[in-house]
């Protein structure tokens, strides 16, 4: 890492703040003294004045960084201490934990990005690009033009050269090994397939043919097929660019060259993360991130306890783990206290996009009558699975394939349990005394204690079920993410969570029903929908003409794959986020079920 990097660059010159901030009064609404809770653990992000406790709580009233900003302030410096678990790497193309891509907005650019804008934040915007892409032929071909004045860290300039080399590391599945690979199957060619840049014998280093870079500023994708959710594949910090002459190959996440406004300098199992100013960005440059702390210091590998439990004592301004509070936190929230400032007051919650749901495989008897499907469905009581979960603070109600933070969606109808309907559709599909079935169930005592209300609520109508616990390492990947797997050892239910990787209904929708995703191993359609006429609906709506044919398109195959009754949705996860008490600019990040670290700021 470059030197000049060692200590944080405290220059504050030409800084930009976006559009909802610039000329924004700095203000601290709702002061109260800390009333110190029940602290079991206490956890140190810095030293010096940030690591104060008797902080005044900032407030501003339940949800407020939902559609607005929490504690709205332009002030520069301190440190901004992070909070999270597990980090999986610190490797822009490895990296497949949303909270780490959060983290990684702070020093890594994409093309385009999600905007920090309130109650857009599911919205793409242009970073590295000058705009968020064009396409002349329905998503097949896109083009893009980089800004310029955009730097690594090593003051070379980045060129769209850079961004292919980092797009085409995620092909180098023997080295770089984790990350998502949706650039693959839209960009490899099946015939001749790309084996990734450690491998390019090319001298002239023409790399991957579908993407091509006729001069530094200019980049374009020729993709497989029309996809017109192409620019979020973009905006995955897989999409970074990465400079090949500092390329480590797997040893890459130990020393990641930033693109962003800071830079790691320090990564370590019991200091943490440390993140400091990168000198070489240039504001001009990065109409999105404010940059406001001088440093960032990320603690790791805490329990969600250990992270409310921080957060409440004022050692920590923001948890990135986009799980949100344990649920003893939400019962002390629901509570209230926290002095002059109510605890609630410091509270966001966001609809997660992660959906339970029983897939019913189709290819695996009785499942495969419809009728034995629908008197599943009918019997479920969504209710008592919402209670299950901890009823309705950790999750909603519903009936479909669609997250509630994507608009467009098919009506919720949120029905109850209907036990006539069950037991009519137990006799059309000739078993009217029911039958007997094996439920595939994560190995985690969440997971158990929802399959087993399941499975009490089917054997009121007759079906016998076996609640069967797979260890969750493997399950989706190689126990239920196997079709022959699952037919070899008849789970005719499996209890699954579902969430897209981008906020739009195509890719929620498309690794469910459409029957072309079925593979073996890490299958993601569950339930084998293979019916023609559902890929068919699948093209139609990518070929729609303008979003909002697209978005009709993907309400009717939703619809269309619900009426199925291979999926039969539960209820979709609740998150409750908690502002550390210094918190500033608290924006909810949606995609990434955070506050977005782009323009946090410390009091």
């Amino acid at each position: 890492m470059d030197s000049t990097l060692q200590g944080p660059t405290r220059s504050r010159s030409g800084r930009r703040l976006p559009a909802w901030l610039r000329g924004a009064p700095g203000r601290v609404l709702g002061l109260a003294v800390v009333v110190v809770l029940v602290v079991v653990l206490a956890v140190s992000c810095g030293g010096g004045r940030d690591s104060a406790t008797a902080v005044p709580v900032l407030g501003d009233g339940p949800d407020a960084g939902v559609e607005g900003v929490r504690a709205a302030s332009e002030r520069t410096g301190g440190t901004l201490r992070v909070v999270t678990g597990d980090v999986d790497s610190l490797d822009p193309q490895v990296s497949y934990q949303p909270g780490v891509w959060n983290l990684m907005r702070l020093y890594t650019r994409t093309l385009v990005t999600y905007s920090s804008e309130p109650g857009s934040t599911a919205e793409l915007v242009p970073d590295l690009a000058t705009d968020t892409g064009t396409t002349d032929d329905g998503g097949l071909t896109w083009t893009f033009t980089l800004r310029e004045g955009a730097r690594f860290e090593n003051g070379r300039a980045i060129t769209s050269r850079d961004v292919k080399y980092g797009i085409e590391r995620s092909f180098a599945s023997d080295v770089v090994v984790g990350g998502p690979t949706y650039v693959v199957g839209l960009l490899d060619d099946p015939a001749n397939p790309y084996a990734g840049p450690y491998q390019d014998e090319d001298p002239a280093r023409l790399g991957l043919a579908s993407v091509q870079t006729p001069d530094d500023l200019t980049i374009v994708f020729r993709l497989r097929y029309a996809e017109p959710d192409f620019p979020h594949v973009l905006a995955l910090p897989a999409s970074s660019p990465v400079p090949v002459e500092n390329d480590t190959g797997a040893g890459y996440g130990g020393d990641p060259v930033s693109s962003g406004p800071y830079a790691v300098t320090t990564v370590d199992p019991e200091t943490g993360i440390v993140l400091d100013r990168n000198p070489q960005w240039d504001p001009a440059s990065d109409v999105l991130r404010t940059a406001l702390p001088d440093r960032v210091v990320v603690r790791t590998g805490l329990s969600q306890l250990e992270r409310d439990q921080a957060l409440l004592a004022g050692s920590a301004d923001v948890d990135v783990s986009g799980t949100g509070v344990h649920p003893a936190t939400s019962s002390r929230l629901a509570e209230g206290g926290g002095g002059e400032v109510p605890l609630a007051d410091r509270v966001d919650d966001v609809t997660s996009g992660a959906v339970r749901m029983l897939a019913l495989p189709t290819d695996v008897a009785p499942m495969d009558d419809a009728n034995c499907r629908a008197a599943v469905a009918a019997a479920v009581d969504r209710g008592a699975v919402q209670e299950t979960v901890g009823g309705a603070d950790n999750a909603v109600r519903t009936s479909q394939l669609w997250p509630r933070a994507v608009v467009g969606g098919p009506e919720e109808p949120d029905p109850g349990p209907d036990p006539g309907a069950a037991r009519a559709a137990l006799a059309a599909c000739g078993r009217p005394d029911g039958f007997s079935t094996v439920l595939a169930v994560p190995d985690a005592q969440a997971s158990i204690d929802v399959a087993e209300e399941v499975a009490d609520q089917l054997g009121a109508v007759g079906i016998d079920v076996e609640v069967r616990p797979l260890p969750a390492a493997g399950f989706y990947a190689t126990d239920v993410g196997s079709p022959d797997n699952v037919a070899r050892n008849g789970y005719g239910v499996v209890l699954v969570t579902w969430r897209a990787d981008f906020p739009t209904p195509g890719s929620f929708l498309v690794p469910l029903a459409d029957g072309r995703s079925v593979s073996d191993p890490g299958n993601t359609n569950y339930a084998r929908l293979t019916d023609p006429a559902l890929s068919g609906l699948v093209d139609a709506a990518r070929a729609a003409p303008d979003p909002g044919a697209a978005v009709s398109g993907w309400r009717e195959l939703a619809t269309a794959a619900r009426a199925t009754d291979a999926y039969v949705p539960l209820v979709e996860a609740r998150v409750q986020l908690l502002a550390g008490q210094r918190l500033h600019n608290g924006v909810v990040m949606q995609p990434y079920a955070g506050y977005d670290l782009a323009t946090a700021g410390v009091r």
